[in-house]
């Protein structure tokens, strides 16, 4: 895998921004006219090589960052034939499945003799905005961003910039587990069924009779936990069970979350059976939490997880997740967005998911039938 970089640049986007991203690459003649300075003085200050009086290199800049000009490096790479560099940009590089997606990217760009570059933002839009930008100044081809989020106003107008500016520089932009920011955006959205997925391990608890099921997890905003939400709801619904019977705990995602909410639960209540929790380091937590409470899974509560990471089969007892495509998501990223350059913009791909069944979950009271 790629190794992290850090996360540097101005990423403004103010109006003279979108307006240069919608007419097309910026010149350095034109960030010489908005700074009133000669085109020799706008090189030499944006170099940085060679001594210009300080407020003029700040009017440079300024202008620069106005009109959203992008360094030479872009220009350079392709009187070279241009630089075959992938950007994979993940909340961070610790979890299990942006791991797995980025190693999707990587192994799908050197399959094809490209570079790969993994940014962690953090959950920052503002580090997101600056690794974009950073990219663009380095001519990567390919910058794809990872990872459910929070579809307000302010990230359509984000992510339809980063779409309009890469493709004045020729380069594409794929939305990896993320929303389109609307149409005539040219963005490629890549994702698979969290919604279905959702409903079939909720379906699964139900089945074996659990009907006091809490989801762990919830984060109000996010796409992809919000679609997970609805597919515990429909399912709840399906069975016949009213919409009162759905428990959802907003704790967001990762161990520390998942066992700290179900302490807290535990210390609440018992009124329930089984547990989903919105993703398997969530479960983690979980079953830590029940275990110290001195309760057994799956003889005293039930839990399933969603991803199914790696290291899910060795969690204690084994554990019953949703099997989600993380590495051939970013697989399928690097090819459709190389694929056909020309009819790819706008594309929408979604892939499938299944249920994994372990060892977490039994009938409600009841012993699990074997090993």
């Amino acid at each position: 895998m790629g190794s992290e970089m850090a996360s540097k640049g101005t990423g403004s986007t103010g109006a003279g921004s979108k307006g240069a991203a919608a007419k097309g690459r910026v010149t350095i003649r034109e960030v010489a006219e908005r700074a009133g300075v000669s085109m020799a003085t706008a090189s030499r200050a944006l170099s940085g090589n060679h001594p210009v009086p300080a407020a003029t290199r700040a009017r440079v800049l300024r202008a620069a960052r106005d009109l959203d000009y992008v360094a030479n490096a872009h220009a350079r790479a392709l009187v070279g034939g241009g630089r075959k560099m992938a950007a994979v940009v993940v909340r961070q590089v610790t979890s299990p499945f942006y791991a797995q997606v980025a190693e999707g990217v990587e192994a799908e760009a050197a399959d094809r003799g490209w570079l790969c570059v993994v940014g962690a933002t953090g959950g920052d839009p503002q580090r997101e905005m600056d690794f974009v930008r950073l990219m663009r100044e380095e001519g990567a081809r390919l910058v794809i961003l990872v990872g459910g989020v929070v579809e307000d106003d302010a990230y359509r107008e984000r992510v339809a910039h980063y779409a309009h500016a890469l493709d004045s520089s020729g380069a594409r932009l794929v939305l990896c587990g993320r929303p389109s920011p609307g149409p005539g955006v040219p963005a490629l959205v890549v994702e698979f069924d969290n919604e279905a997925g959702a409903r079939a391990i909720t379906g699964h608890l139900l089945s074996v009779g659990h009907r006091r099921i809490v989801f762990l997890g919830g984060l109000p905003g996010n796409t992809a936990l919000d679609a997970r939400v609805a597919g515990y709801r429909a399912a709840l619904a399906e069975h016949g069970l009213p919409p009162e019977a759905a428990h959802v705990v907003d704790c967001g995602l990762g161990r520390p979350a998942g066992l700290r909410a179900m302490t807290e639960l535990l210390e609440r209540t018992r009124e329930f059976t089984a547990v989903f929790a919105g993703d398997d380091m969530v479960a983690a937590g979980a079953l830590r939490a029940i275990a110290d409470a001195g309760l057994r899974v799956p003889e005293d509560v039930s839990v399933v997880g969603y991803n199914d990471i790696p290291l899910a089969e060795d969690f204690n007892p084994p554990l019953t997740t949703v099997h989600t495509p993380a590495e051939e998501l970013g697989r399928a990223a690097v090819r459709m967005a190389l694929r056909d350059p020309e009819h790819a913009a706008g594309s929408h791909h979604l892939l499938g998911t299944h249920i994994v069944v372990r060892r977490s979950v039994a009938p409600p009271g009841a012993l699990p039938a074997g090993p």
